[in-house]
């Protein structure tokens, strides 16, 4: 099922190239999700760009001699830019009526280093990341990268699907807003892999994920060899192209990953605005159990006793309801 993300890092989905080099570079996006769990980029925390010249030696005409850096734009190391982003982003977020999904990095670098900094750890064989190396520049000599829409708006967006064996671990199944976010307000951890073209759209290629939707549940990294043999098999029959490499780290605790986050996780208005995006997911979450008693005939006079409940106590019921929603859903499909 393919998503549509509105106002993508353009540049990473598009990169350009000529004999004489490639640009690569990376960027870092907030994400927030609607209903229909479209993708929103609602700010970069930074993009950058270089144009990397290659040898004019034969025989390292793919080889990389010099870095030149063509745009950059960060505020990561910056705490009160960080702040007043997030800030906004969150108070935006919650006008629009959507949610905060997490934190999504791209890195591009036509797969010409192995030691990828989006998968830290992550080690592939030779024979795979020279695959992957010449199938991107296949991509980059026939321009096989993502067809950018505009929309009636001019809002610049792209087709995306995520591929992998545990991919309802980032797109989230739910046709209403308060499914996703019963089951992101717990959400933590990342999925990591490769970005391929295919028909026009981004196909976002999971190779390892670590997310959990519980706070007592142990992350566990693994491995999806099988969609790594069906990346292979694609770039082989020159069905998909590799683009770059991502990582998406899941739910508001996403913004824990961030360098400067010990700097600024005590900000007032930082926490001023988490209380107000609390109370937000909180009605939500109390949407969904309100609906779902009163198709059970369960009386829900209880609305006005939830808001008056101290944060403590809000969060204790909001507990037992996600029991009784499990309940009450086991029970509808009985």
């Amino acid at each position: 099922m393919s998503l549509e993300f509105y106002n993508p890092p353009l540049r990473i989905f598009s990169s350009s190239s000529t004999k004489k080099g490639v640009e690569i570079g990376g960027a870092k996006s907030i994400i927030s999700i609607d209903s229909e769990h479209n993708f929103y980029n609602e700010g970069n925390i930074y993009t950058e760009m270089s144009w990397a010249a290659f040898y004019e030696e034969e025989g390292l005409e793919d080889s990389i001699d010099t870095f030149t850096t063509t745009e950059y734009d960060s505020i990561r190391e910056d705490p009160e830019a960080l702040v007043d982003t997030i800030v906004k982003t969150i108070y935006q977020i919650i006008n629009n009526r959507k949610i905060f999904y997490g934190i999504a990095d791209f890195e591009v670098d036509a797969f010409l280093d192995a030691n990828t900094t989006v998968i830290p750890g992550l080690k592939l064989d030779y024979e795979i990341i020279n695959k992957l190396l010449e199938a991107h520049k296949r991509s980059r000599e026939k321009d096989l990268f993502p067809k950018i829409i505009s929309d009636s708006h001019d809002i610049k967006k792209i087709k995306i699907e995520f591929q992998g064996t545990k991919k309802a671990n980032v797109h989230i199944m739910g046709s209403k807003l308060e499914d996703l976010i019963n089951k992101l307000r717990l959400a933590k951890g990342f999925a990591v892999g490769i970005v391929c073209t295919s028909r026009n759209a981004a196909n976002m290629y999971i190779m390892s994920d670590n997310i959990v939707f519980s706070k007592d549940e142990i992350a566990e990294v693994y491995i999806d060899d099988e969609n790594i043999k069906v990346i292979e098999y694609g770039i082989k029959k020159k069905l998909l192209f590799p683009i770059s490499w991502f990582r998406i780290d899941i739910g508001i605790r996403s913004l824990e990953t961030l360098e400067f986050w010990d700097q600024i996780k005590d900000s007032p208005d930082l926490n001023k605005a988490f209380g107000h995006y609390e109370r937000y997911i909180n009605a939500l979450v109390y949407k969904k159990f309100k609906s779902q008693a009163e198709s059970q005939k369960i009386g829900t006079d209880s609305e006005d006793d939830f808001y008056k409940m101290s944060p403590k106590e809000r969060k204790k019921a909001l507990k037992d309801m996600e029991k009784a929603i499990e309940f009450l859903d086991k029970e509808y499909k009985e």
